[in-house]
């Protein structure tokens, strides 16, 4: 196996992965918790498809699917920010409502055939790095490179601007916040459109950056949950959350890949057309990722981790211990 196209394989499925985590990190830092990232990234890559292929420009699909997810994800915060309902819930009935949507309006987009998809290149002289180079820098979707520059701006904005202090501020402690004179439903509203906007980018990355240009039902493959769990263990950072999402993205494609070869590493290969061990080694991704959302869901751990603090509870104004 040819290892370096497998982690630049890896980077670029990560890059999914990592939008729709930040964009999760964001809401929840602001206290709002939406399991709806797979019906969001669905009818994200829906959209930016079906816009690609009438318009046949890629960046207006892109747009169009991002402020779609992202009213989606309105939804969940009008249920869970105005009515004060159970945010689980709510994100599990935002899934299967992005799915069902997406299905209905992307009926026959399977058969739509292909589109061309987002401008690939290659980054003159830090191409040229060793070992990073070729990973990180050659052949690589313009997304990618977004996502490079993503991580930093949304740790800098966190943890270092004003705005970043006020999201910090509704997550943690939300009745001193409004205290201070924020509006913490606006703010919640804000960043729960912001996270759904992300997860419609990474829908739309999928769609026409990652996969060959089609849309079906399986697009996102339960990568929505994926980024649940890495926002848990990514403990609300940036940083950590492009490392894991990198690290995700090249095992899914490890997975695929090793069960290719005859002979790997110098042997008669087990897994070569093995059905069992392929569902088997396709199922630990997401076995790690419900590993991951049990220990993140035990109050003293997730404490521990760096949970904000209302995380999950809905803010009542003048209630205490909000």
């Amino acid at each position: 196996m040819d290892w370096i196209i497998i982690l630049q394989a890896g980077v670029a499925s990560g890059t999914v992965l990592l939008f729709a985590t930040v964009g999760e990190i964001f809401a929840e830092r602001a206290g709002v918790l939406n399991l709806g990232l797979e019906g969001m990234m669905l009818i994200g890559a829906m959209t930016a498809f079906s816009v690609t292929l009438k318009t046949e420009n890629g960046w207006l699909g892109l747009l169009i699917a991002m402020i779609v997810a992202g009213v989606l994800a309105l939804l969940h915060g009008l249920v869970t920010i105005h009515f004060q309902a159970d945010q689980v819930v709510s994100g599990l009935a935002l899934t299967f409502l992005g799915a069902g949507l997406s299905l209905v309006f992307g009926e026959g987009l399977s058969k739509a055939g292909t589109i061309s998809l987002l401008p690939v290149f290659t980054v003159p002289l830090l191409s040229a790095i060793p070992l990073l180079g070729p990973v990180l820098f050659t052949n690589q979707s313009v997304m990618v490179y977004l996502g490079f520059l993503l991580v930093p701006i949304t740790w800098y904005y966190i943890n270092y601007t004003r705005p970043g202090l006020h999201l910090r501020a509704v997550g943690e402690n939300p009745t001193a916040a409004d205290a201070m004179g924020l509006n913490v439903y606006r703010l919640r509203y804000l960043y729960v459109f912001v996270g759904g906007m992300l997860a419609g980018l990474a829908g739309g990355t999928i769609s026409l950056a990652i996969s060959p240009g089609w849309f079906s039902e399986l697009t996102t493959s339960g990568q929505g949950w994926i980024a649940v769990g890495l926002v848990i263990f990514a403990q609300w950072d940036p940083w950590r959350a492009a490392f894991g999402s990198y690290a995700f993205g090249a095992l899914r494609r490890t997975i695929l890949d090793i069960q290719g070869p005859t002979v790997l590493f110098g042997v008669a290969n087990p897994f070569y057309y093995n059905p069992y061990w392929g569902f088997f080694l396709q199922m630990v991704p997401y076995a790690f990722t419900i590993a991951v959302l049990i220990i993140g869901s035990r109050e003293a751990l997730r404490k521990r981790l760096g949970a904000p603090a209302a995380l999950g509870l809905p803010y009542i104004r003048g209630e205490r211990g909000q």
